[in-house]
């Protein structure tokens, strides 16, 4: 692979997980051409597992955000209920 598994989007590293698992899935592949696919592979899905995760902590993060701004726009209305504007 010419591009560094660090350097691939999700797309990119899930097609071509795709594509080697088809491959190993067809068979007919020497030992070791097997086991260069299997390591490829494996470390594909690391980075999809890691760009999965920090996709996660980024929706709780948005979420969490977005929950605290609801909490402060229901308090402001009932601080300001006292004044004359």
């Amino acid at each position: 692979m010419a591009v560094s598994d660090v350097e691939l989007t999700f797309e990119q590293a899930y097609s071509r997980l795709e594509e080697l698992l088809a491959k190993l899935d067809e068979g007919g592949l020497s030992l070791e051409e097997a086991l260069k696919c299997y390591e490829e592979a494996s470390a594909l899905a690391a980075r999809c597992n890691e760009l999965l995760d920090a996709a996660e902590l980024r929706i709780r993060q948005v979420r969490d955000a977005s929950e605290e701004g609801v909490e402060e726009a229901d308090l402001a209305p009932e601080e300001d209920e006292g004044l004359p504007f």
